[in-house]
């Protein structure tokens, strides 16, 4: 995961102006090891920036996540955003859906893609969902309280 300061020298290398909110966002990325939604971030922003628009947050995610310097991941509660990772090779990723844990799949599958001769590919991401050994227990617990409600409804 990039560090406050890797992320503030990217963002300086790239051009883009280190404002003290853009400072703040790179020290809540560089310090907080999981995800965040655009709320979770617009929340704690507004804690220390009043009249801080939604719109401004979620402009500098995109900025960042363009600049290469955010990870963005579509969960099924929503998009959410975290430090890209500090490995200097492409690949991909396995993350845990109770504790968002990210784990490195150390190849790409594009090249097993089907895709006609005339396609050219310009960028993809392979992510795989599922839960780690800590949080496989949990899983089947939520399971177990899933199916007892249905059969309960009968």
């Amino acid at each position: 995961m990039l560090s406050t300061e890797q992320i503030i020298d990217a963002m300086s290398e790239q051009g883009l102006r280190i404002t003290d909110q853009r400072k703040t966002l790179a020290r809540l990325f560089g310090e907080h090891s999981g995800y965040l939604s655009a709320k979770d971030v617009y929340e704690y922003m507004c804690k220390k920036y009043s009249g801080l628009s939604f719109d401004t947050v979620y402009r500098n995610l995109r900025v960042m996540q363009e600049l290469g310097v955010l990870e963005q991941v579509v969960f099924e509660d929503g998009m959410k955003f975290k430090a890209s990772c500090s490995e200097d090779h492409h690949h991909h990723h396995m993350i845990c859906l109770q504790c968002q844990r990210t784990y490195p799949i150390q190849f790409c599958p594009v090249h097993l893609a089907d895709a006609p001769e005339h396609f050219q590919v310009v960028t993809h991401k392979f992510e795989v969902f599922g839960y780690c050994k800590d949080c496989q227990q949990f899983a089947a617990d939520e399971e177990q309280q899933a199916s007892s409600k249905v059969g309960k409804g009968r």
